[in-house]
């Protein structure tokens, strides 16, 4: 039981933690999305999708950065200081040394952090991204603080969706295997399967995961579910491999037809970055509109 409990802490900490990162509902989206009270030219932005949207608004703004693998080699953030790596808390020096008229960070994650910059008389904004609606916002918010047009991105956004998505076969997206756990539609995995007209097994289950917006299977739910499409995303390595082992796994319709697809983390767990997304949507086009 001890053990188990231990693994389920890990979990949270790679799938909520990082989700948290660059994460958001319409709801929180609509109530902080009221612009600072001062002008913003200095943004120092605590998750990767924060980061790269304000990039791709207006780069000349950011002036710290958290670090993400997602940017690693990305040419556009070389020069610009991070502030933290993988999950370990911003560093409040550092950030206090860039002088920022404005940080963001993720609800859920940075509240320590904002609360005390806040102390301080540093501006502050917590995001929260779990729906297709979230991101639009999360976007028109954050151009309207640096001044941007957010019409070119937000016509970007649209080309990674179906034209005319149609009602596809039943999937299920697995994320962990102790506990098994599948996106509602209550996460970004969720309403990103909705808007490609997926029929999500777990879209209405409700129960007590660890993990808003994830509900915990067991292996008689999934049998029970029978999934034609089947899509593992791997927070690690090894998930599907892993899944592969399961006496149940070779019993579903998805895995006799050869219909099992493995998906990156980002994308379409964690949004994490305008590309990320992008390529989940790609994935989604082929395992589910072709």
């Amino acid at each position: 039981m001890k053990h188990r409990l231990i693994l389920i802490g890990l979990l949270i900490g790679v799938i909520f933690g990082i989700f948290a990162c660059s994460s958001i509902t319409n709801e929180q989206a609509k109530t902080s999305s009221q612009p600072p009270a001062r002008s913003v030219e200095k943004v120092v932005t605590l998750t990767s999708l924060s980061t790269d949207i304000i990039s791709r608004l207006d780069s000349k703004k950011i002036v710290g950065i958290s670090g993400s693998n997602l940017f690693k080699n990305d040419p556009r953030f070389k020069d610009i200081p991070r502030v933290s790596e993988g999950q370990t808390p911003p560093n409040l020096e550092k950030i206090l040394a860039l002088k920022p008229d404005l940080v963001i960070g993720a609800e859920g994650f940075s509240n320590q952090t904002t609360s005390r910059l806040k102390e301080l008389g540093i501006q502050t904004l917590l995001t929260k991204v779990d729906s297709w609606e979230g991101l639009q916002d999360l976007t028109k918010t954050l151009a309207k603080i640096v001044n941007a047009d957010p019409t070119p991105l937000l016509k970007q956004y649209q080309t990674f969706l179906p034209d005319n998505p149609i009602p596809t076969e039943s999937t299920l997206v697995l994320v962990s295997r102790q506990p098994i756990l599948a996106p509602n539609k209550k996460s970004w995995a969720g309403d990103l399967l909705d808007k490609f007209q997926a029929k999500n097994l777990a879209a209405d289950l409700q129960g007590k995961a660890p993990i808003p917006g994830y509900i915990t299977l067991s292996a008689e739910k999934i049998l029970e579910a029978n999934p034609e499409v089947l899509i593992v995303v791997s927070p690690q390595p090894g998930l599907l491999k892993s899944f592969k082992s399961e006496s149940f796994w070779n019993q579903l319709k998805a895995t006799k037809n050869n219909r099992v697809y493995e998906f990156d983390y980002y994308g379409l767990v964690n949004p994490g970055s305008i590309d990320a997304i992008a390529k989940a949507c790609d994935q989604l086009k082929a395992a589910l509109v072709a």
